[in-house]
């Protein structure tokens, strides 16, 4: 089993990375790093909401690339706002669909896109990054008092 431990970015906006296997017991992992990295940036107003996502973006991986590795970062691209990511060496791109009402799966962007401001999917030519942001009112509340 490969890994690498979390490390923070020396330059750019602030954020946190973690290489972790292709398995579904990485999800927990992910959901750590997101929890650790929020509560540090003093928003853990938004750690049910990330990790929820960031679960369902490494489930996605999982059950749908042959990788075995996959990559989880979180990012602070604004004061306000929190990108969470799932990198992988699959191009295959992520498709929502409507879940039907008894379907025990499919549902997993469709709650990604209701959680989250906006949510997306970078192409690379060795695989993709599906992301999502979410903003946090805390942070928006203190960037508007310091002002």
């Amino acid at each position: 089993m490969t890994t690498t431990a979390a490390r923070p970015t020396s330059i750019g906006a602030p954020a946190y990375s973690e290489t972790m296997p292709c398995e579904p017991e990485s999800a927990r992992r992910a959901r750590l790093l997101i929890s650790a990295a929020l509560n540090t940036w003093g928003i853990g107003d938004l750690v049910d909401t990330a990790t929820l996502i960031v679960s369902e973006l490494v489930g996605n991986s999982v059950q749908h690339t042959p990788c075995s590795l996959l990559r989880v970062t979180v990012s602070r691209p604004a004061p306000h706002r929190v990108r969470v990511a799932v990198i992988d060496k699959s191009r295959t791109v992520p498709d929502m669909t409507t879940p039907v009402d008894d379907a025990e799966e499919g549902r997993g962007l469709f709650l990604i896109d209701v959680l989250s401001d906006r949510w997306g999917c970078d192409r690379h030519s060795w695989g993709k990054t599906v992301w999502a942001e979410l903003e946090s009112t805390r942070a928006v509340a203190a960037t508007a008092f310091r002002g």
